[in-house]
């Protein structure tokens, strides 16, 4: 179990070793949980292994009995139904969540950019390989993507690797 455990650690820092392209995630501003909590339709994301192929994606929030909350998202693979359950713990920070899918281990889910009416937002993670679009609804105005995708663009992204969900 030890020899596991080791192993997965090592990939997890090897894989965090690679030069990154510096960016900025941070975030401010307030969240108001209750209207952020429900369904968001993933508009856009940058590819990474464990999405890698997925389509008609969608995540729901909820609050958990404990304060946390609970994450499932959904989408289609290979023509075929895919889900993934995870939680989400809340921080100091309230536009910075704590995201497992994979028991103890957490990833930053930070709320860079969100719609004073929360119908869409920007998602980056601790470092430049994670960023996401979603919406309340599946599409967005050209006007909201082009504001988005300029605030990415400001913040030092490469627009041009989005995976633009079907």
């Amino acid at each position: 179990m030890k020899k596991l455990i080791v192993i997965i650690m090592s990939f997890f820092f090897l894989g965090s070793c690679g030069v990154q392209p510096k960016v900025d995630n941070s975030v401010s501003g307030d969240l108001q949980l209750d209207k952020y909590l429900g369904e968001w339709y993933e508009v856009a994301r940058f590819d990474h292994r464990f999405e890698r192929g997925m389509q008609f994606c969608k995540a729901q929030y909820t609050l958990r009995e404990d304060g946390k909350v609970a994450v499932l998202n959904t989408g289609i693979k290979d023509g075929k139904p895919k889900e993934a359950k995870g939680k989400a713990k809340l921080t100091d920070n309230p536009r910075i969540l704590r995201v497992s899918f994979f028991g103890p281990f957490y990833g930053d889910y930070r709320i860079m950019l969100l719609d004073k009416d929360y119908q869409w937002v920007l998602i980056g993670g601790s470092n430049a390989k994670y960023l996401w679009i979603l919406s309340r609804t599946p599409k967005l105005t050209d006007e909201v993507k082009e504001t988005i995708l300029s605030e990415a663009t400001s913040r030092g992204y490469d627009v041009n690797k989005l995976i633009w969900v079907e």
